[in-house]
């Protein structure tokens, strides 16, 4: 045991001090050994009691969390619901909407196909219209083609003027002169015993036939054409219708179209110019209405020269009734001044009466006196 098994510096260990050395170092090692379990059961318990507060901590979660989940699941449900029901009345309030648009929509689209059928019954009244113009315009060329037929549309044009505007005494239609002559109309003017001739037996002849001018050749014909018979029947017109004592010093020639007689004085200036010379008015309706209106206006002077005699009578009668009305007036003043002085008078005497009754009341009466002997002051004042 005492046997030296190896050196350590100068010390010799021996074998009993190794084996002690090697116990204490088993019961040391057995001491740490029993620490380390006692620390690794320790902070196993540490550990154990965590895992379990863990433990405790996720159930606690894991409830909040689900009672979170479940809140969350109701709120979201009654969200749900509400939106449900906002997006069954949003799509209520939207299909009521969209009937009430259909709705007015339809009475719309209603009113406007009514008021189309209106237009369309409009429409087809206006082609009928139209129908019946064209016609009248065919039945018009016609007239216009067929020489007597012209002459009476220009005749009754004439004569249609002329009783609109007209008193019939103040027209009379184919009267005749002296010369045997009967003009389409004689205006009768006012103040004047001689009449104003009036022709409605246009030519047209030559204006169709310029109208329906193919070349120049053809143009320059139907003017030729145009000249000579209009210049001929200007002639004619103031040949027979201007009378000298009998016709006034100019006649109307009445052109029965607007159109023919402004072609008239745009391109025939020689032949106005002519008529003008020989004391021939060329006029169209509208001109023979204007005539036709001063001659209106005219008459409707002469007819207030006429009255104007009646009219100074009754001046002069209102002038009479308002000087006897002077008259009456001043004498009812008289009477009134006369009244005034009467009612004068009557204050004054008034008011002497009212001046004795002061006296009266002012009177001290003493005893009474004998019936004989008792004064009376009413006779005194009487007297007085």
């Amino acid at each position: 045991m005492n046997e030296p098994l190896l050196r350590i510096g100068e010390h010799m260990v021996t074998l009993g001090e190794a084996l002690a050395g090697l116990g204490a170092a088993a019961v040391a090692a057995l001491l740490l050994l029993l620490v380390a379990v006692a620390r690794s059961g320790a902070a196993r318990r540490r550990e154990a009691e965590d895992a379990e507060m863990r433990l405790e901590n996720l159930e606690r979660l894991q409830a909040e969390a689900t009672g979170r989940l479940q809140a969350f699941a109701s709120a979201l449900g009654a969200r749900q619901a509400n939106l449900a029901r906002g997006v069954a009345e949003r799509l209520d309030a939207v299909g009521a909407r969209v009937g009430e648009g259909l709705n007015a929509s339809g009475q719309a689209t209603a009113e406007q196909l009514q008021r189309l059928e209106a237009r369309l019954a409009v429409i087809d009244a206006a082609g009928a219209q139209i129908g019946a113009l064209a016609g009248q315009v065919t039945d018009l060329r016609a007239i216009l083609a067929n020489k007597p037929a012209r002459g009476a549309f220009g005749q009754g044009r004439m004569e249609a003027i002329l009783r609109d505007a007209l008193p019939p005494q103040a027209y009379a239609f184919q009267a005749r002169l002296s010369t045997g002559v009967r003009p389409d109309a004689l205006i009768r003017l006012p103040g004047d015993r001689r009449g104003l001739a009036v022709d409605a037996k246009f030519p047209l002849e030559g204006f169709e036939r310029l109208r329906l001018a193919e070349n120049p050749e053809a143009t320059k014909a139907a003017e030729t054409r145009v000249r000579q018979d209009v210049g001929r029947h200007i002639a004619d017109v103031a040949e027979k219708y201007l009378i000298a004592g009998e016709t006034q010093d100019v006649a109307l020639l009445f052109v029965p179209s607007e159109q023919i007689h402004a072609q008239l004085a745009e391109s025939f200036d020689d032949v106005v110019q002519r008529a003008h010379r020989a004391r021939v008015l060329i006029v169209s309706p509208s001109l023979l209405t204007l005539a036709v209106q001063v001659v209106q206006g005219l008459t409707r002077d002469a007819a207030l020269r006429d009255q104007a005699h009646l009219l100074q009578a009754e001046v002069g009668r209102l002038l009479d009734d308002m000087r006897r009305l002077a008259e009456r007036v001043d004498k009812l003043k008289q009477h009134f001044g006369q009244a005034s002085g009467d009612l004068d008078q009557i204050a004054i005497s008034a008011e002497k009466i009212a001046r004795r009754g002061a006296r009266l009341e002012q009177m001290e009466l003493g005893p009474a006196p004998a019936a004989e002997t008792l004064p009376n002051p009413l006779r005194r004042d009487a007297a007085e």
